[in-house]
């Protein structure tokens, strides 16, 4: 099965033209080679395109209870994520061996490692942690070309739960991307796997709506900077996925 879990719940932005849908019900498959004769569906239908009353010829249930049986589209998209995602991890090994390694700040505890890695509007999108920090970043879709940006520039990208501030960088190896500093430095974390839970988290909030403050983002984003710029707080226990996301406003 492809990278698409679950119910199918409308979203014919992750699903190729080619995909092969199953109902969660009966398991009955519905292949766009085949079309469905019962509903005189014409071969080469993509299921993103079938009728909105279309329902499983078998027992009925209706498109959002179909989920992804094998889809070409998401398998390809994936290759072209991983390949991007080896390019970005091995940029900052290179910098944690040959930079950061004997800095005072940085955690031991703690490797470079990509975490929650999916496409956002057709980019790679997740966390990737380093023993000196954690970062969200954005990553340029295929056939992009991102190694003209400018260092240091800043950009707002909007999200569900709000707009976040990304810093421009390009690196030898991957290019370009952009960054949304969540935590520097790393002192915080007792653990890898600590680290790895909290960046699974972030992605999680970052498109929850519920996270989308109702006050004025530029406050927050004041606020966040005068936070970081105020005396370091006390190791304490794993921060709220509120805090995280709003750590984000803050510059890398």
């Amino acid at each position: 099965m492809s990278g698409f879990e679950g119910s199918y719940l409308g979203a014919n932005d992750r699903i190729g033209p080619d995909a092969v849908m199953e109902c969660k019900i009966c398991w009955t498959p519905y292949d766009p080679a085949t079309g469905d004769d019962y509903r005189q569906i014409l071969p080469g239908t993509p299921f993103a395109d079938l009728p909105g009353d279309w329902s499983c010829p078998h027992c009925g249930a209706p498109k959002e209870q179909f989920m992804v049986l094998s889809d070409p589209a998401a398998e390809a998209a994936s290759a072209v994520i991983a390949e991007k995602i080896a390019l970005l991890v091995a940029d900052f090994e290179d910098v944690w061996h040959s930079k950061m390694r004997d800095v005072p700040l940085v955690n031991k505890a703690l490797h470079v490692e990509a975490v929650g890695f999916r496409l956002h509007d057709g980019r790679p999108l997740g966390v990737l942690v380093a023993p000196w920090f954690m970062n969200l970043v954005l990553l340029p879709a295929e056939g992009e070309d991102w190694s003209a940006l400018t260092p240091g520039a800043k950009e707002h990208l909007g999200f569900p739960s709000g707009d976040y501030e990304f810093i421009h960088n390009v690196r030898p190896m991957g290019g370009g991307y952009k960054a949304c500093s969540l935590f520097s430095p790393m002192n915080d974390f007792s653990s890898q796997l600590q680290a790895v839970e909290v960046a699974r988290a972030v992605m999680a909030a970052l498109f929850d709506e519920r996270n989308r403050a109702e006050t004025d983002r530029a406050a927050e984003i004041r606020a966040a900077r005068e936070a970081e710029l105020a005396p370091p707080a006390e190791i304490g226990s794993e921060p709220s996925r509120r805090s995280v996301i709003t750590a984000g406003l803050a510059e890398s």
